[in-house]
């Protein structure tokens, strides 16, 4: 079984990680994130519903292939378009 190299990678305010991964041809990004749980920074908690591939979110179940990102997405804190109003009312 051939192997692929891919990154498992998540940026927050606890530190920027990317890890690289050898792992076997028919990975899924979710079996990657927990391979490389033990590399993440204390207190990330991956959560299987926000992953994605180079920007764009993918299911947990989506096979890998050879020169994947998978990124791990954290929780919005703000929704977006509350965020957009604030900044206008600050004339941002």
């Amino acid at each position: 079984m051939a192997e692929l190299a891919v990154e498992v990678a998540y940026a927050g305010p606890e530190g920027q990680v990317v890890l690289a991964l050898a792992v076997p041809s028919g990975t899924t990004a979710w079996e990657a994130v927990e391979l490389a749980r033990g590399g993440l920074p204390p207190g990330v908690t991956p959560d299987p519903d926000r992953l994605g591939i180079f920007a764009r979110k993918v299911t947990a179940d989506r096979v890998l292939e050879e020169g994947d990102r998978v990124e791990l997405y954290r929780p919005l804190t703000l929704d977006p378009m509350e965020a957009r109003r604030r900044r206008a009312k600050r004339g941002a």
